[in-house]
C-alpha cells in the first residue's frame, strides 16, 4: 500500500512538472523556500497515528533530501529518488499524540541538489476525512427477475408451474405416439 501510493504520487509529480513544462506554464510551488519545486504532502490533512508521504522536484535528478518532521513531533526522515528519479520521495508517521493544528514540514536537498531548502504543510484534526468502512451486505430471498423459479417464494405458484409441465409433456407424447402409430391428426 505504501510504494503504490509513493508511485501514484511521483506519478503526479511528474506528470504535473512535465505538463507545466510542455505548456510553458510554471508548476505550483508550495511553501518553497529554495529554487525549483516545493514539498508536496500527501495526504495533507491526517489524524494522529497516520502514515504520510512528501515528495519533490527540488533536489535534481537523483537527488537526496534531509526531511525535517520535528514540528509535528515525527523527526528526522530521509528522502530518496522514487520510481522516477527526479522526484525525491519519503515518509513518516505523525505520531498518535501529536496534537490538532497546522505544522510546517522541511526538507533540506544534498549538495549536489543545490543544498536547497523546501516546505510544505500538514493538517492534524482529531477527526478522519474517509468515509467509514461499512461492513458488507448479504442478498437474501429470492431473485425477481420475471421468469421465476423452481424453488420460489409461493409454493402454490411452484406446484402450478410443475403441473403445467407435466401436461404439457403428457401432451407431447400421445401426439408423438399418435404420428407413429400413423393416426391423422
Amino acid at each position: 500500500m505504501r510504494r503504490t501510493a509513493a508511485r501514484l504520487l511521483t506519478g503526479i509529480a511528474l506528470t504535473v512538472t512535465v505538463a507545466g513544462a510542455v505548456t510553458g506554464v510554471a508548476s505550483p510551488v508550495y511553501g518553497s523556500t529554495g529554487g525549483g519545486g516545493g514539498l508536496e504532502v500527501y495526504p495533507k490533512t491526517v489524524t494522529p497515528g497516520a502514515q504520510v508521504t512528501v515528495n519533490t522536484t527540488a533536489c535534481g535528478t537523483g537527488g537526496t533530501a534531509a526531511g525535517d518532521a520535528s514540528a509535528v513531533g515525527a523527526g528526522a526522515f530521509v528522502l530518496a529518488p522514487g520510481t522516477h528519479q527526479e522526484v525525491a520521495v519519503g515518509q513518516f508517521r505523525v505520531p498518535p499524540g501529536a496534537q490538532p493544528g497546522t505544522y510546517e514540514i522541511v526538507a533540506r536537498c544534498d549538495r549536489e541538489g543545490g543544498g536547497s531548502q523546501v516546505s510544505g504543510d500538514l493538517v492534524v484534526t482529531l477527526t478522519s476525512t474517509r468515509e467509514p468502512v461499512r461492513p458488507p451486505v448479504h442478498p437474501r430471498g429470492s431473485v425477481k427477475t420475471g421468469v421465476g423459479g423452481a424453488l420460489g417464494p409461493d409454493p402454490v405458484q411452484t406446484a402450478g408451474g410443475v403441473a403445467a409441465l407435466a401436461v404439457a409433456a403428457a401432451g407431447g407424447t400421445w401426439l408423438l405416439h399418435r404420428r407413429a402409430r400413423g393416426d391423422r391428426i
